[in-house]
């Protein structure tokens, strides 16, 4: 995808802010943003700020959709295979696709899956799977994955997840009720190794589904 002038102009903003990784930002600039937005609200899409998207989820503010792929990119097993807990409107499963060669994304709710599926052809992305389920226990037949990313805020860490995890994988994730952080979990020779990133706020991973 090409790169527009607005995307270019938050991708440089998002540097400004921090971010290095230049497949992020390269990704983050040919990406239309406004394609995963409501009508009303597209002519904020290249605002570096979290958007309502319906059924009480949001698209997530774009630095935090770079940092957490940034996090990931940077995982010593040079992961591949990714599994994204949240699809929403599939704007961070669009950054995924370009980067890693194989995306499994689980949605609670029909109707967003049903949306970010079809954004996905639009785009010409199909290296991406998706399953409409409860993100807590993540997609077990398709694992075990190189990387994990969560884009809703758990109120601990998913053991489902962490058993989904390769060894050597890494499992970025918000965690918190009230007060959230953004965790990096490592696994390294079994063992799940947390390092915390930044405060964050993020809607709740909600468990079950909902059609």
């Amino acid at each position: 995808m090409r790169a527009s002038r607005k995307g270019d102009a938050l991708a440089q903003l998002l540097y400004d802010e921090g971010i290095r990784s230049q497949p992020v930002l390269n990704a983050i600039a040919g990406t239309p943003r406004e394609t995963f937005l409501p009508d009303a609200l597209k002519h904020k899409a290249y605002q570096n700020t979290a958007l309502p998207i319906g059924q009480g989820q949001t698209i997530s503010q774009p630095y935090i959709v770079a940092k957490m792929t940034e996090l990931m990119l940077d995982s010593p097993n040079k992961p591949e295979k990714v599994l994204e807990i949240g699809t929403g409107s599939g704007y961070q499963t669009a950054i995924l696709a370009q980067l890693f060669s194989a995306v499994f994304s689980v949605e609670r709710i029909k109707s967003l899956q049903f949306h970010a599926k079809r954004r996905m052809n639009q785009l010409d992305l199909h290296n991406i799977a998706m399953k409409h389920g409860d993100g807590w226990k993540g997609w077990t037949s398709k694992g075990p994955y190189d990387a994990i990313i969560v884009t809703a805020a758990a109120s601990s860490l998913p053991q489902d997840l962490c058993d989904q995890l390769k060894e050597g994988g890494r499992l970025i994730i918000p965690v918190g009720n009230e007060q959230q952080s953004l965790l990096c979990i490592d696994r390294i020779e079994g063992e799940l190794k947390t390092t915390t990133i930044e405060a964050v706020r993020f809607v709740p991973l909600v468990a079950g589904e909902l059609l």
